[in-house]
């Protein structure tokens, strides 16, 4: 099965007062540092995955560039990280080679290298189309740039841009979080991807809120009830505009839907380079399923060459993810498939499950798929936490 390629790029303009990544601004003198330590651990690919006891495949089919914001780098920096992933893979022809990128970034030079490297997909940090709303969480670009943006990368020839949205935003109300939706559907986008403002201490913003206070305009931050109706609203404005939810927090047209996504909810093996770059290889073990290994999440340590930390899936944790994974996709997991794979026995625990979690709205069944409901994808962490109870029971 081909492989998928993510690297981690953790380097930012300004780091938004909502953002729980191992991103950060740092001095570009570190850029280099780093770009050195990504293309090593590229080269180093094959010895590292039999270290932990994984099976690689030179084929890949799809290479992600994330971060924090890739278009921060130098041209030389991004062409040598493509160059180097092309030097050890067999990249497909019809590969999938997207490059997130902060609005603003995108300049005559970078949009060139892009389109030099490859790259086929954007994904725009968008989060709100209203300038009150980027401006507060620390978003240095406003609607007007966002536009310019999306028509220079479709006369350029790249026209499969995903755009992110986040409900909850301070300032975001009813009206606003429309007028968000409208002109994102506007643009044209084949992509969307809409996530709810998460509120913990891993960010300056969750961290405001959960204390009570008022900094990064935490008291305009909307209520629990009130961002879950702007995401039902974007699940149906987006749904009848002809871009379809796939997974929980993503909508596409047809044949849109993000390779590099889908290889997450479906278990499909991808290899992480950079920091907190996770990676999920076919375990070379006949007795396990899989294994996951990243390395930590601190530039320092990771440019230091800090050890990877490496997690053994066994058989019954690979059924506990295909369920935690798979039913965050709309079209849902086959029964069928997981008997197939793990045994009927296996799967007994998680049927009557899949019966309690119908029996409470949260879930259907399609035939032979099972799925959540709207409910039960806004109640999916609950659904989820049934699965692992359920099949910890299993010997």
């Amino acid at each position: 099965m081909p492989l998928g390629i993510y690297i981690s790029i953790p380097f930012c303009r300004t780091k938004c007062s909502y953002c729980n990544f191992a991103s950060d601004v740092f001095s570009r003198a570190i850029f280099e540092k780093y770009v050195d330590r990504v293309c090593s651990d590229i080269a180093n690919a094959p010895q590292v995955a039999a270290d932990m006891g994984g099976e690689i495949e030179r084929a890949v089919d799809s290479i992600y560039l994330g971060g924090g914001t890739p278009t921060v780098l130098e041209p030389a920096q991004l062409e040598r990280i493509f160059a180097t992933v092309r030097s050890q893979c067999d990249v497909s022809p019809e590969a999938e080679v997207t490059v997130e990128c902060a609005p603003g970034t995108l300049t005559p030079r970078i949009l060139e290298t892009l389109l030099g490297c490859g790259v086929n997909r954007v994904s725009l940090g968008v989060q709100s189309f209203v300038d009150q709303e980027a401006a507060a969480v620390g978003r240095l670009h406003n609607r007007e740039k966002v536009l310019d943006d999306i028509g220079l990368l479709r006369a350029a020839g790249i026209a499969n841009i995903n755009i992110d949205l986040i409900a909850g935003l301070p300032h975001q109300t009813a009206e606003s979080w429309e007028f968000s939706l409208k002109e994102t559907i506007a643009t044209g986008a084949p992509h969307v991807s809409v996530y709810m403002l998460e509120v913990d201490e891993d960010s300056r913003l969750g961290r405001e809120l959960l204390a009570g206070g008022v900094r990064y305009h935490a008291h305009f931050v909307p209520n629990e009830e009130a961002t879950t109706d702007f995401y039902v609203a974007a699940c149906e404005r987006l749904g009848a505009a002809g871009i379809s939810q796939y997974e929980i927090s993503n909508f596409a047209r047809d044949a849109f839907e993000s390779r590099n996504n889908l290889k997450y909810w479906t278990r499909q093996p991808y290899f992480g380079f950079g920091v907190d770059a996770h990676s999920m290889l076919s375990s070379a073990n006949a007795e396990l399923d899989a294994v996951r290994f990243a390395p930590p999440d601190s530039l320092e340590r990771y440019i230091n060459g800090a050890d990877l930390q490496r997690t053994a899936v066994s058989q019954l944790a690979a059924l506990e993810e295909s369920f935690f994974l798979g039913l965050r996709l709309t079209r849902g997991i086959s029964l069928q498939e997981l008997s197939a794979k793990f045994g009927d026995d296996a799967l007994m625990n998680a049927r009557q499950t899949i019966a309690e979690l119908i029996e409470d709205g949260l879930m259907e069944l399609r035939g032979d798929l099972a799925c959540l409901t709207l409910r039960g994808r806004l109640l999916s962490n609950e659904a989820f936490e049934r699965f692992l109870a359920a099949d910890a029971s299993v010997p």
